[in-house]
């Protein structure tokens, strides 16, 4: 799930989309709305749709980047059938500091219950000097208790930051399960 501005042809997560289809898997990359000023309820129910035509079946490996990491959090906590194998949130903005035009999404539900109902796996991937997330408001995505991976100074984890072709992002989708010692 892509973030504001969505993410471009360039950005890994088309990368990703791209590799993992070619691959042979059924891959879902919804673009959302009115992605420069998204309406969180708009996203939700368009994130709901493209739940539904996934075959039920199917393992579920949600992967988001920025302010689609704070789309699954109000997903997770107001759709508790929905049951995921995995959830990667790469990037997600500062719960604190309000997006002006993302004003829709906030405040952050943060609740770390409601998110280990949904999903089986889940983690966050933050970079050490991202604009949007300090390392102190990070903290409060730490505080979830879910394993987390910071990449030492590489932005927002998007283009702009050299994350266009991502390898490792595409490897991690491949492993089954992640050991963290």
């Amino acid at each position: 799930m892509h973030g504001l501005g969505g993410s471009g042809p360039k950005h890994w997560q088309s990368w990703l989309h791209a590799q993992l289809a070619e691959l042979g898997f059924d891959v879902h990359y919804p673009t959302f709305s009115d992605f420069d000023s998204p309406v969180k309820d708009v996203w939700l129910q368009e994130l709901s749709t493209c739940f539904e035509k996934i075959p039920p079946e199917n393992e579920i490996i949600v992967l988001t980047h920025s302010l689609g990491s704070i789309l699954w959090l109000h997903y997770a906590t107001t759709h508790p059938n929905q049951k995921v194998s995995q959830v990667i949130l790469v990037a997600p903005p500062s719960p604190t500091q309000i997006l002006p035009d993302a004003h829709t999404f906030f405040p952050v539900p943060l609740n770390q219950q409601q998110l280990e109902s949904v999903a089986d796996r889940t983690w966050v991937v933050i970079s050490t000097d991202d604009p949007y997330c300090s390392i102190d408001d990070s903290t409060l995505y730490l505080k979830l208790g879910f394993p987390t991976i910071a990449f030492p100074k590489s932005g927002h984890l998007n283009t702009a930051s050299g994350h266009g072709e991502w390898p490792w992002i595409l490897h991690t989708c491949l492993m089954k399960k992640l050991s963290f010692t």
